[in-house]
Protein backbone atom coordinates (compact mmCIF):
# COMPACT_ATOMS: atom_id res chain seq x y z
CA UNK A 1 0.00 0.00 0.00
CA UNK A 2 1.30 3.13 -1.05
CA UNK A 3 2.09 5.78 1.98
CA UNK A 4 1.54 9.41 0.75
CA UNK A 5 1.52 11.22 3.86
CA UNK A 6 3.13 11.07 7.59
CA UNK A 7 0.94 10.41 10.26
CA UNK A 8 2.48 13.89 11.49
CA UNK A 9 2.58 15.77 8.25
CA UNK A 10 6.59 15.99 7.98
CA UNK A 11 8.30 15.10 4.88
CA UNK A 12 9.77 11.64 3.93
CA UNK A 13 13.31 12.85 4.59
CA UNK A 14 12.53 15.53 7.62
CA UNK A 15 13.96 15.12 10.82
CA UNK A 16 11.48 16.34 13.53
CA UNK A 17 12.40 19.42 15.54
CA UNK A 18 15.59 19.06 17.91
CA UNK A 19 16.67 20.62 20.86
CA UNK A 20 19.73 19.47 23.22
CA UNK A 21 21.43 21.03 26.34
CA UNK A 22 24.62 20.41 28.66
CA UNK A 23 25.25 20.97 31.97
CA UNK A 24 22.19 20.10 33.72
CA UNK A 25 22.99 18.17 36.56
CA UNK A 26 25.04 19.34 39.03
CA UNK A 27 26.30 16.67 40.89
CA UNK A 28 27.05 15.03 37.93
CA UNK A 29 30.98 15.20 36.09
CA UNK A 30 29.17 15.44 32.96
CA UNK A 31 25.21 15.61 32.08
CA UNK A 32 23.04 16.77 28.30
CA UNK A 33 20.08 16.16 27.87
CA UNK A 34 18.29 15.71 23.45
CA UNK A 35 15.23 15.51 22.85
CA UNK A 36 13.63 14.96 19.04
CA UNK A 37 10.31 15.39 18.79
CA UNK A 38 8.37 14.01 21.78
CA UNK A 39 11.20 11.84 22.74
CA UNK A 40 13.25 13.12 25.67
CA UNK A 41 16.72 11.32 26.70
CA UNK A 42 18.77 12.47 29.69
CA UNK A 43 22.23 11.11 30.29
CA UNK A 44 24.47 11.50 33.64
CA UNK A 45 28.35 10.90 34.03
CA UNK A 46 29.97 9.73 37.02
CA UNK A 47 33.74 8.92 37.04
CA UNK A 48 36.03 8.10 36.21
CA UNK A 49 36.37 6.35 39.47
CA UNK A 50 38.08 2.81 41.43
CA UNK A 51 35.97 0.01 40.03
CA UNK A 52 34.63 -2.55 42.14
CA UNK A 53 34.90 -5.77 42.34
CA UNK A 54 38.59 -5.77 41.84
CA UNK A 55 38.22 -8.80 39.02
CA UNK A 56 36.44 -6.36 36.91
CA UNK A 57 39.25 -3.70 36.06
CA UNK A 58 41.74 -3.58 33.25
CA UNK A 59 45.32 -1.83 34.10
CA UNK A 60 45.70 -0.87 30.73
CA UNK A 61 42.49 0.96 30.33
CA UNK A 62 39.28 2.00 32.13
CA UNK A 63 35.81 0.50 31.39
CA UNK A 64 32.70 2.47 29.90
CA UNK A 65 29.71 1.47 31.60
CA UNK A 66 26.28 2.51 30.31
CA UNK A 67 22.31 1.99 32.18
CA UNK A 68 19.73 2.62 29.66
CA UNK A 69 16.13 2.93 31.41
CA UNK A 70 12.41 4.17 30.17
CA UNK A 71 10.97 5.51 33.79
CA UNK A 72 7.24 4.13 33.60
CA UNK A 73 5.38 7.27 32.47
CA UNK A 74 7.73 7.47 29.15
CA UNK A 75 4.97 5.61 27.58
CA UNK A 76 0.92 5.84 26.99
CA UNK A 77 1.19 1.99 28.45
CA UNK A 78 2.88 2.03 31.91
CA UNK A 79 6.11 0.46 31.57
CA UNK A 80 6.98 -1.94 34.47
CA UNK A 81 9.66 -0.27 36.69
CA UNK A 82 13.01 -1.59 36.95
CA UNK A 83 16.02 -3.13 34.60
CA UNK A 84 14.12 -5.32 31.35
CA UNK A 85 15.94 -7.44 28.70
CA UNK A 86 15.16 -4.81 26.13
CA UNK A 87 17.05 -1.89 28.64
CA UNK A 88 19.83 -4.34 29.09
CA UNK A 89 19.85 -4.84 25.48
CA UNK A 90 20.25 -1.01 24.50
CA UNK A 91 22.68 -0.47 27.23
CA UNK A 92 25.05 -2.89 26.00
CA UNK A 93 24.55 -1.18 22.70
CA UNK A 94 25.28 1.95 23.60
CA UNK A 95 28.50 1.35 25.27
CA UNK A 96 29.68 -0.15 22.14
CA UNK A 97 28.58 2.68 20.20
CA UNK A 98 30.06 5.29 22.04
CA UNK A 99 33.29 3.43 23.53
CA UNK A 100 35.17 3.45 20.06
CA UNK A 101 35.21 7.06 19.84
CA UNK A 102 36.64 7.18 23.96
CA UNK A 103 40.36 7.14 24.73
CA UNK A 104 40.36 4.69 28.06
CA UNK A 105 43.73 4.51 28.19
CA UNK A 106 44.02 7.17 29.87
CA UNK A 107 42.29 5.81 33.43
CA UNK A 108 43.36 2.18 34.08
CA UNK A 109 41.68 0.14 36.60
CA UNK A 110 38.63 2.94 36.41
CA UNK A 111 35.17 3.01 35.57
CA UNK A 112 33.23 5.64 33.79
CA UNK A 113 29.56 5.34 34.18
CA UNK A 114 27.09 6.91 32.11
CA UNK A 115 23.40 6.96 32.94
CA UNK A 116 20.56 7.36 30.51
CA UNK A 117 16.97 8.00 31.66
CA UNK A 118 14.11 8.23 28.97
CA UNK A 119 11.64 10.98 30.79
CA UNK A 120 9.10 10.76 27.70
CA UNK A 121 9.50 8.62 24.23
CA UNK A 122 7.79 8.67 21.05
CA UNK A 123 10.02 6.35 19.23
CA UNK A 124 13.68 6.82 18.43
CA UNK A 125 14.87 6.28 22.13
CA UNK A 126 18.26 4.50 21.46
CA UNK A 127 19.37 7.17 19.31
CA UNK A 128 18.40 9.99 21.68
CA UNK A 129 20.00 8.24 24.35
CA UNK A 130 23.05 7.79 22.08
CA UNK A 131 23.22 11.39 21.07
CA UNK A 132 22.38 12.48 25.21
CA UNK A 133 25.36 10.20 26.27
CA UNK A 134 28.34 11.39 23.80
CA UNK A 135 26.82 15.23 25.01
CA UNK A 136 27.41 14.14 28.01
CA UNK A 137 31.01 12.46 28.17
CA UNK A 138 31.70 15.61 25.91
CA UNK A 139 30.56 18.15 28.89
CA UNK A 140 32.70 15.91 31.39
CA UNK A 141 36.17 16.49 29.69
CA UNK A 142 36.93 12.85 29.09
CA UNK A 143 39.02 12.48 25.80
CA UNK A 144 37.09 11.77 22.53
CA UNK A 145 38.02 11.59 19.19
CA UNK A 146 34.36 12.85 17.70
CA UNK A 147 30.80 12.85 19.04
CA UNK A 148 29.05 9.98 18.34
CA UNK A 149 26.04 10.70 16.75
CA UNK A 150 22.59 8.32 16.01
CA UNK A 151 19.11 8.57 14.14
CA UNK A 152 16.18 5.74 13.23
CA UNK A 153 15.54 5.57 9.70
CA UNK A 154 13.68 3.10 7.74
CA UNK A 155 10.48 2.32 5.94
CA UNK A 156 7.03 3.19 6.71
CA UNK A 157 5.01 1.66 3.47
CA UNK A 158 6.04 1.81 0.28
CA UNK A 159 8.58 4.94 1.76
CA UNK A 160 12.04 4.96 3.03
CA UNK A 161 11.91 7.74 5.61
CA UNK A 162 13.48 9.63 8.40
CA UNK A 163 13.33 9.90 11.95
CA UNK A 164 10.31 6.92 12.67
CA UNK A 165 7.58 8.25 15.35
CA UNK A 166 5.80 5.48 17.04
CA UNK A 167 2.90 5.58 15.32
CA UNK A 168 4.46 5.00 12.44
CA UNK A 169 6.18 2.20 13.83
CA UNK A 170 3.40 0.42 15.14
CA UNK A 171 0.56 1.57 11.76
CA UNK A 172 2.35 2.09 9.12
CA UNK A 173 2.53 -1.13 7.04
CA UNK A 174 5.48 -3.06 6.46
CA UNK A 175 7.25 -0.40 8.83
CA UNK A 176 10.87 -1.71 9.56
CA UNK A 177 12.88 0.44 11.33
CA UNK A 178 16.90 0.96 11.79
CA UNK A 179 18.52 2.53 14.45
CA UNK A 180 22.19 3.93 12.96
CA UNK A 181 25.13 5.49 15.26
CA UNK A 182 28.07 7.04 13.16
CA UNK A 183 31.08 9.25 13.77
CA UNK A 184 30.12 12.12 11.37
CA UNK A 185 33.78 13.68 11.03
CA UNK A 186 34.97 9.93 8.99
CA UNK A 187 31.51 8.73 8.56
CA UNK A 188 32.31 5.40 10.18
CA UNK A 189 29.18 3.57 11.54
CA UNK A 190 29.60 2.85 15.21
CA UNK A 191 26.24 0.83 15.25
CA UNK A 192 23.41 -0.22 12.69
CA UNK A 193 20.56 -2.66 13.35
CA UNK A 194 17.58 -3.24 11.93
CA UNK A 195 13.97 -4.46 12.95
CA UNK A 196 11.86 -5.39 9.94
CA UNK A 197 12.09 -6.20 5.98
CA UNK A 198 13.82 -3.91 3.71
CA UNK A 199 15.32 -4.51 0.50
CA UNK A 200 19.23 -4.10 -0.24
CA UNK A 201 18.50 -1.15 -2.64
CA UNK A 202 15.82 0.69 0.03
CA UNK A 203 18.67 -0.42 2.55
CA UNK A 204 20.87 1.57 0.50
CA UNK A 205 18.63 4.46 0.57
CA UNK A 206 18.37 4.48 4.15
CA UNK A 207 21.97 4.59 5.17
CA UNK A 208 22.14 8.27 2.89
CA UNK A 209 19.05 9.47 4.72
CA UNK A 210 21.03 8.02 8.05
CA UNK A 211 24.33 10.44 6.96
CA UNK A 212 22.05 13.32 6.07
CA UNK A 213 20.25 12.97 9.54
CA UNK A 214 22.95 12.87 11.80
CA UNK A 215 25.13 15.24 9.83
CA UNK A 216 21.97 17.97 10.87
CA UNK A 217 21.93 16.37 14.36
CA UNK A 218 26.10 17.03 14.37
CA UNK A 219 25.57 20.51 13.51
CA UNK A 220 23.70 21.01 16.85
CA UNK A 221 25.53 19.37 19.00
CA UNK A 222 28.62 20.57 18.17
CA UNK A 223 26.67 24.37 18.48
CA UNK A 224 25.76 23.06 22.26
CA UNK A 225 29.03 22.20 22.95
CA UNK A 226 30.26 25.65 21.91
CA UNK A 227 28.18 27.47 23.42
CA UNK A 228 28.21 25.84 26.62
CA UNK A 229 32.36 26.60 26.56
CA UNK A 230 31.45 30.00 25.95
CA UNK A 231 29.72 30.21 29.29
CA UNK A 232 32.29 28.60 31.56
CA UNK A 233 35.38 31.20 30.06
Amino acid sequence: MAYTKRFDGRGFEEIRKMSAEVGIISRAKGSARFQIGDTIAIAAVHGPRELHPRFLRKPDKGVLRCDYDMVSFSVSERKRPGSSRRSMEISHVTGKSIEPVLDLSKYPNTVIDVFITIPQANAGTRCAGICAASLALADAGIPMKDLVVAISVGKAGDKVVMDLTKEEEDHAEGATDIPVAMTPRNGEYTLLQLDGDISKDELKEALVLAKKGCDEIYTLMQKTLRDSFKEKK
